[in-house]
């Protein structure tokens, strides 16, 4: 996509942090741009801010796990704002702690919205985006926990991995069309994800981690306060637009653990030397061979 200017832009959780960041760059290169939120006060705080700058963008109360209000959405900001071209499946959730410590909710609420809200974006967005035949592009965020596994982060490292796997499949889907993918995995940013559990639904508070308390919140956002400031990061995201580039990770400090990731994967891949049937599965032309069943 070698210019955002004119296109329409669609951001989920648009209303604060990593998602607000892209929406404030998209405006900002000359994009019209839907913001959506589960919640209004922060649509409220986003939409006076860009209507003080002169730039005011259009806001969306949206669940993203709901699949028909999705649709609601999606038609009445292509109504107003014309196709969506850009689908931003940015908005997320966490909550940490040990994989034996959680409940089916704790599962339940992290898969609901890190993972079926990317799937329920694409499912309303790339139908229509196909059908028209524009040059359009999906961002989708995942984290560096696509990569890197960290002890107490299991059901969020488990629905990140899986937007990249989504993400990667996605981006060979559609390479013969004119939807282009990339795929951002930030590592800290300075937002307000500590605040995640406000947005938990009621039928899947019981949890076996922390509750949210202030104490709670206050130890997160120490956490984070050190992170990329969210418009820095949407810099980033545009550049990776502007060039058709599929992963977007601009944080060095991760580089020396990827590599350590994949040395040692490498290391445990068998070699063809070592196994009789490699020749008879290459020779078939399929990757992996146990794929062709």
């Amino acid at each position: 996509m070698t210019s955002v200017a004119g296109k329409t832009a669609f951001v989920t959780g648009g209303g604060s942090g990593v998602a607000l960041g892209q929406a404030k760059a998209l405006v900002k290169a000359g994009a019209k741009v839907a913001i959506a939120d589960v919640r209004q006060d922060h649509l409220d705080e986003a939409a006076a801010w860009f209507a003080a700058q002169g730039t005011p963008v259009m806001s969306v109360k949206l669940d993203i796990t709901d699949r028909a209000a999705y649709a609601q959405a999606a038609d009445a900001v292509e109504e107003r704002l014309g196709p969506v071209q850009m689908l931003f499946n940015t908005a997320g959730v966490s909550h940490f702690g040990p994989i034996q410590d959680a409940t089916p909710e704790d599962w339940q609420w992290q898969i609901d919205v890190n993972l079926y809200g990317v799937i329920n974006g694409i499912g309303t967005f790339l139908p229509r985006m196909l059908a028209r035949g524009d040059d359009c592009h999906v961002v989708n965020t995942a984290s560096m926990s696509a990569f890197v596994a960290l002890p107490g982060c299991g059901i969020y490292t488990a629905t990140k991995m899986a937007v990249r796997g989504l993400s990667e499949s996605l981006n060979m889907d559609l390479a013969a069309t004119k939807v282009r993918v990339s795929m951002l995995c930030p590592g800290a940013v300075r937002t307000n994800i500590h605040q995640s559990l406000k947005t938990r639904p009621a039928h899947l508070a019981n949890t076996g981690y922390y509750t949210g308390t202030p104490e709670d919140e206050a130890r997160l956002k120490q956490i984070i306060d050190i992170g990329m400031e969210p418009e820095r990061l949407a810099g980033y995201v545009l550049e990776a637009m502007a060039r058709d580039q599929f992963y977007i990770l601009p944080y060095p400090e991760f580089r020396q653990p990827l590599e350590d990731i994949h040395a040692a994967v490498m290391a445990c891949v068998g070699k063809p030397e070592d196994d009789p049937e490699y020749a008879m599965r290459a020779a078939r032309g399929v990757p992996g061979g146990a794929q062709d069943q």
